[in-house]
Parts: C-alpha cells; structure tokens; sequence
C-alpha cells in the first residue's frame, strides 16, 4: 500500500503526458488523420459528405493525387482500398515488368494464405501481416478472393500539378457557370478527374474533352456532327456537363449519386438508389450493378480527393504551382451559317489564329471547306469585338453559296456578341426583322437558358425576371418562347 500511495501521483502525470499519443497509430490504414501534411480533416463536407464506408477510398486518391509520384506503385485490394501491400519505387527501366512481377508476388501469396484458411492450417508468420490487414478492413470474409482483387496504381502527383496549373486559365469561368445554374462552383474540379484538364484527351471508349463526353450523350446537351464537336470547346462542354450534373440532381436528390452518374449513367444509380438509398457509402460497398465496378464505385472519392488537393496547392506542392492566367478571349455565337475565313476577315484575325482558338471545329470548317452552322461559338483574341463595332458585310463569295438566299434574307446575316461589353450592332431600319430586333427567342433543340443568355447579351436574373421564372429556374423546351427583352 505504501508503495502504491507513493507513485500514484507520478502514475497519473505520466498518464496525462502519455494521453495525447493515444491512438495515433496508422497501423492497419496507410493514413491516419494525423499523418501531416495529409490530414483527413475537413475533407468531408455537407455538399459533398464522406461516408466511413468510403473512407478509405478517398485517402488513396488523395495520396495518388498529391502524394505518390509516376516512380511510386501502389499495390493494394481493389474492393478494400485501405489494404496497402505495398508502395514500391519503379526502377529507372523495365517497370512494366517489375509491375507485373510484384502484382504476380502478391497474387500467389494471397492465394496460398486463403487456400490455408479453407482448410483451417496455420498462416506462416510472414503472411499473418496479410491476414491481419485485410481481417482488419473486411473481415475474415475479405480474405476470400482477394488474390483476385490485387490492383496497381502509380502515381501521378506530376500530372495533377500540371492539370492544377492548366486550371488557373477555366476555374474562375467554370464556376460561373455552374454558380448560374443554382449548382455548387467546386464541381469545376471535376476534370482533374476525367482529364486532368487536357482539352483534347480522348478515352479508349471514345470518351471525348476536358469534360469527356461520350458522343451520345454530348449530342444531349451541345453540338456534336461532321462540322463541330463542342465537346472539345472547354466552356461549351462545362455549360453541358452543368445541365447534366443539375438534371442528374433533380432526379436523385443527392451530390454524391448526381456525381457518380456522370461515369456510370443516370439511370444505373437511380437503379442503386432504389435498392439500397441514398448514401453513397451503402451503394459502393453493396450495389452489384452490372456495370457498376471499380471505376464507378471509386468516381466520387476521386472527385472529393481530387477537391482536397487542388483546393489546398500549397500543402500537396509546397514547390508551388505556376497557373496559367484566366482565359480573356472573346465569345460570338453565329446566328446564321458562315465560313471562317469570313469571321477572320472581319475581325482581322488570321484563319490560322481562329483556327488555333477554336479546336472544335473540325478540319472542314477551320479550313474553309464547310459553313459554321448557327449556334457555333467562335473564340476571338481578346479585344477582337470591341476593335469592331459594324455589322459585318456579307462577303461576294459566300452570298453565292448560301442556299441562294434572297437578297433581302442575306443582308440580314449578323454575328451575336456572347460576351462583350457593348451593345450589339444596330441593324439598319430597313431589315425590320432581324435578329438583333426581335424581342422574342423560340428555344431549339439542346439549348440551354446560359446559351440564349449569352447569345442575347442578357443575365440569367433578367432572363428569368421577363419570363416569370424562378430565382435558380434553368428548365427550357424547344420550341418555347422567350422574352429576351423588355
């Protein structure tokens, strides 16, 4: 008793010294919230929440992200993505056939050690790190064909720093259009996953863009044919996948899912909601869709890692990031058919200059060969529109090709100014019906409230206000009529 009286005191210091410590261990998860610069902290948001159950997964592509470098393999369960077997170094040379040969080495022991638990021998001490890493993420079910779940992934924190920098000239214009539609402005973080901001990035599955659309669902929400493929234009795409994102939202009531449906389609996760509801944690690690693997399971924690890192440079690249200034080009949108050497002339651009601006067009119309069609959007060098204040002249040779307008039809050829300063150039009394004077838009196929905002030089708040419209209302139908002015 006495000896115990005499240490309480000292015991119960060292307790409190010690306390702070407690269950900082990593042990079982390659991160734990403590291990700076890569906290967890703060990740999780109302908009975008993380679930436990997908905890772990957006760790891993936080640390694919802003961590592990090209020269860095991670080898570890595609299904329990906190088993981590190993983080390799590639060698200078032969590295697929170190890959092959160190996903073939876990393969086999993973093999031998659930082929042990079967029959119920005893694992060998080297492979009791292995069970105990995937008992601790799954269970002792997790063992059970996990030699056929081992995955690679190398890093690519070069390629995110780079996509960051390209960011720095769309994020400002990105935002703004997703803020227009009533939609959160971090979804314009959203290409460090699909391309990590390559414009013209094209995928195996024909996938195309800094947004990549596929080819059906682009012709959905902006021009795809044998002449223009918007897809390819950076801000016509985001005003597309704005329109996507928010029917997708509407439809299933929640970020998460509105998020993954961008890879997996809307209907594929209002078919997982039906089943197991909304939380996104439930429907990655129970939904057995079909086409719902591992792309699709992980497209969310990629998007929520991929806002973690670009939204703090400074922690995942304190060498710094050099972003490309915001993009100041001008923007028409054609409200009539026209070549592009016409456009150039006017403007006094070169084709070659306008052709190095709008990599939408296809080799067709930037050379000349095919008209522009209405509703192009046309980048200018900034300052283009406000060098130029007539209406531009039909030029001889095109008015010999348009579809043999009449003369009255053709002096009534105008370009619309999308974003300019100034008002659009009068047209001269005796065309009383062209555009520039009708008061009245009757919505075409595919076009979206921004596009006849931008078209009319009008806001998205006054547009709503002469239509009656509600404050984030973006619904339109073709065919609908409406007031562009007071």
């Amino acid at each position: 008793m006495t000896t115990i009286a005499h240490f309480r005191i000292p015991l119960i210091v060292l307790l409190f010294l010690l306390l702070p410590f407690a269950g900082c261990s990593s042990k079982g998860r390659h991160s734990s919230d403590d291990d700076a610069p890569y906290s967890f902290r703060g990740i999780s948001s109302g908009t975008f929440p993380v679930p436990s159950a997908i905890r772990d997964n957006v760790i891993f592509w936080r640390d694919v992200y802003g961590k592990w470098g090209r020269d860095k393999l991670a080898i570890h369960d595609d299904e329990y993505m906190g088993v981590i077997y190993e983080v390799a170094k590639l060698p200078a040379s032969g590295r697929e056939h170190f890959m092959q040969a160190r996903k073939a080495h876990y393969k086999r022991r993973l093999a031998d050690l659930e082929a042990k638990v079967r029959v119920g021998l005893p694992s060998a001490k080297h492979e009791r790190a292995l069970y105990n890493k995937l008992v601790r993420a799954g269970g002792k079910r997790a063992i059970y064909g996990a030699s056929n779940r081992v995955r690679t992934q190398r890093g690519i924190r070069e390629n995110f720093r780079h996509g960051l920098a390209i960011s720095g000239r769309y994020d400002k214009k990105f935002r703004q259009i997703f803020r227009s539609q009533g939609l959160p402005g971090d979804l314009a973080y959203l290409p460090h996953v699909e391309s990590s901001f390559q414009a013209h990035a094209r995928s195996l599955v024909g996938a195309a863009g800094m947004w990549q659309f596929m080819r059906g669902t682009g012709k959905l929400y902006m021009t795809v044919n044998g002449t223009i493929d918007e897809r390819l234009d950076p801000v016509t795409a985001a005003e597309g996948a704005a329109r996507y994102l928010g029917d997708s939202y509407r439809k299933l009531r929640s970020w998460p899912l509105a998020i993954t449906s961008y890879n997996h389609g809307r209907g594929g996760m209002e078919r997982a909601k039906a089943i197991h509801g909304n939380n996104i944690g439930t429907i990655v690690r129970r939904y057995k869709g079909p086409q719902f693997k591992f792309s699709s399971r992980n497209f969310y924690a990629q998007f929520v890692a991929a806002r973690e890192v670009a939204s703090h440079p400074r922690r995942y690249f304190p060498e710094g990031v050099d972003y490309q200034p915001p993009m100041s080009e001008d923007r028409l949108v054609l409200r009539h058919s026209m070549l592009a050497s016409w456009v150039a002339r006017h403007y006094g651009v070169s084709t070659y200059r306008l052709a190095s601006l709008n990599k939408h067009w296809k080799k067709s119309a930037r050379q000349g060969w095919t008209y522009l069609p209405p509703g192009t959007t046309v980048w200018l060098p900034d300052g283009a529109l406000r060098r130029v204040t007539s209406v531009p002249k039909p030029m001889p040779v095109m008015l010999a090709k348009v579809e043999r307008r009449s003369k009255a039809k053709r002096e009534s050829v105008v370009i619309a100014k999308a974003q300019s300063r100034r008002k659009p150039a009068r047209v001269a009394k005796a065309k009383p019906k062209s555009v520039a004077a009708k008061k009245v838009h009757v919505v075409k196929p595919n076009e979206t409230l921004y596009r006849v905002s931008v078209t009319y030089q009008v806001s998205l708040d006054e547009l709503r206000r002469l239509n009656s419209m509600g404050p984030n209302d973006t619904s339109i139908r073709p065919g609908q009529r409406l007031r562009v002015s007071g």
